[in-house]
């Protein structure tokens, strides 16, 4: 192999490296690590607050359910909504938003960016932003990447865009065939502090058939067990990020 050859392998690895880096902590046995280092990106926020996020929105079937039950208990939430979910929906997008709730960007579509080259993430983002800044009326603030994978073109073109990444610091494991509300409530209280950042899903376009049910049952017992805790629950706007 030449020298030149050589130098442009390397080149490229390099630079395969550099776009793929930022997914290095979005790998979950790593997340505790990434909450200390990272901690605004990991959504470490206000301790006697705990920020509540929906992933894969708006859906037709699920998501109102979501909403009325947040509604009756009087609660605000973040929801990173997919664009080709809204596309299909547009007034639920402006549902949401009318609620109060908060509503931010988890791509056009829900594919890792690391397997996508740099102006094809730009265009995604783009054309996410778009829909949801069409539908409710207001920039989103917050964008969070499918699978929690970001890459450095991903947090260029938010930035770009006007947005804060942001991860989680507890999830409930929801989009699995075998989660139940138990489980999912043990999984995301497992860990659970003052000022975390909860992920969970309101919709099954990217899990197991009808997953959201599980996170539905288990939403009440997180509510009642945050105000046990003393910990007031709301969206990120309000987690002192």
């Amino acid at each position: 192999m030449s020298r030149v050859v050589k130098a442009a392998a390397v080149l490229a690895g390099g630079l395969a490296l550099a776009h793929a880096a930022p997914a290095i902590t979005s790998i979950q046995p790593l997340e505790p690590l990434r909450t200390r280092l990272l901690p605004r990106y990991a959504g470490l926020g206000d301790p006697g607050h705990v920020a509540l996020t929906f992933d894969d929105g708006p859906d037709p079937l699920s998501t109102p359910r979501f909403l009325k039950l947040l509604e009756a208990r009087g609660v605000k939430a973040t929801f990173f909504l997919l664009g080709f979910m809204l596309e299909r929906d547009p007034g639920l997008g402006r549902e949401i938003a009318a609620a109060g709730h908060e509503v931010a960007v988890h791509g056009y579509l829900h594919r890792p960016m690391p397997l996508r080259t740099p102006r094809a993430t730009h265009e995604d983002l783009r054309r996410a932003h778009g829909l949801v800044t069409e539908a409710t009326g207001t920039a989103p603030r917050w964008y969070r990447p499918p699978y929690g994978i970001a890459t450095t073109s991903a947090l260029r073109a938010a930035r770009r865009l006007g947005m804060q990444p942001v991860l989680w610091t507890s999830w409930g494991q929801d989009w699995r065939a075998s989660a139940t509300g138990t489980s999912v409530f043990d999984t995301v209280t497992g860990n659970l502090r003052g000022g975390g950042t909860v992920l969970l899903h309101d919709s099954d376009c990217t899990a197991a058939p009808a997953s959201w049910t599980s996170t539905l049952s288990a939403l009440p017992r997180l509510l009642d067990h945050c105000e046990e805790q003393g910990w007031k629950v709301g969206p990120l706007a309000a987690h002192g990020l």
